[in-house]
């Protein structure tokens, strides 16, 4: 039997007991329906890596995806990233002794998975500031014809281009590695370290979002920190967004205000302010999950001193509000927004 036919069947073999394995190498997460719900490969709390329980709908059991990074996978893949810095060959050994094929003992030890997690974790940083190196000034290429036809004209250094970046599509990584041009953001924490690297992969003949699986990825680590745009001026004050076009269109509209971009809902209620700040302003989608990020970021940072608004779009997000009513309106709206909320605004 081959190599690869040998991986299949392992595979096959641990989504039948798909949730035996998330119980014990994911005890932080819950079930929810037919889905077991976790932070991230790391097996923190959270809800951002769901893993199918059940085949449903001609999808496969044990097939999960990070909607924070865009990884997806098969369990295989999932217990090679939650062991950390091992070789296939361990993780091979492991899911084995997991379904009682080997006498092997279980790689996952606390303390040395500690280690691995903080060096994959480091690794991931690394690639990330090196691929956000790599990328060119974004005026004048596809990514700012990107963002000009959504109306977004509040770019900075935070935003480059690459014309060539690795693009993983489906479950077969057997094939030639594909590159597509993507929009790079840096991530950053409140030193100025870049954390991480979101990619907007682009379609070359068209400008818009590549028509693929998760055309927005992140690469290293997003867990309360943001991608910033500085107005330039000093300012106690930041408004913090979901998405990366959203926290743009409202930057478009509030020029003189600093900017944060925590790119999900779910880091949108993790963020940490920098020191200094006594006022945040949440600049959420119009949506059940953007109310329950603004409300668990509000009462985390509430307890701390630091007063909150909230900044609602009329449509969906921000961006649909651009679109449709232009930047002027949407100026008018927000800052209307601010006052009626009975907090002090800094002049602008």
């Amino acid at each position: 039997m081959s190599a690869r036919r040998s991986i299949a069947d392992l595979s096959a073999n641990l989504a039948d007991c798909a949730e035996s394995f998330c119980r014990q190498y994911f005890p932080e997460g819950r079930k929810q329906g037919n889905y077991w719900q976790v932070g991230d490969t790391s097996g923190a709390k959270g809800q951002s890596l769901a893993i199918r329980l059940q085949a449903q709908g001609g999808r496969k059991a044990g097939s999960w995806q990070d909607f924070a990074t865009g990884e997806y996978g098969d369990l295989i893949d999932l217990l090679h990233a939650r062991l950390g810095s091992v070789t296939l060959k361990e993780t091979l050994r492991e899911a084995r002794s997991f379904l009682g094929e080997a006498s092997c003992p279980a790689l996952l030890r606390e303390s040395r998975n500690l280690v691995r997690s903080d060096a994959d974790s480091n690794e991931r940083i690394a690639q990330a500031r090196k691929l956000f190196a790599s990328g060119k000034p974004v005026l004048g290429t596809l990514a700012a014809i990107n963002l000009q036809r959504r109306g977004i004209t509040r770019l900075g250094p935070a935003l480059r281009y690459h014309p060539r970046v690795f693009l993983r599509q489906g479950e077969d990584v057997s094939g030639l590695p594909q590159r597509a041009p993507a929009l790079l953001a840096k991530i950053t924490d409140n030193r100025g370290q870049i954390t991480g690297c979101a990619r907007v992969y682009l379609d070359p003949s068209t400008g818009g979002l590549a028509e693929i699986e998760s055309p927005k990825r992140i690469l290293g680590q997003l867990h309360g920190h943001a991608i910033r745009f500085w107005s330039g001026t000093h300012r106690s004050d930041v408004i913090v967004g979901e998405g990366l076009e959203n926290t743009l269109s409202v930057g478009t509209a509030l020029p003189e205000y600093d900017l944060a971009s925590c790119l999900t809902a779910t880091h949108l209620g993790l963020f940490i302010p920098p020191p200094g700040i006594k006022r945040v302003w949440i600049a959420r989608d119009n949506d059940e999950p953007g109310r329950n990020a603004s409300m668990k970021l509000r009462n985390q940072l509430e307890s701390q001193g630091i007063a909150c608004g909230d900044l609602v779009p009329a449509m969906g997000d921000f961006n649909d509000d651009l679109k449709a009513f232009g930047r002027d309106a949407l100026r008018r709206s927000l800052l209307e927004a601010m006052k009626a909320q009975g907090l002090e605004i800094e002049d602008v």
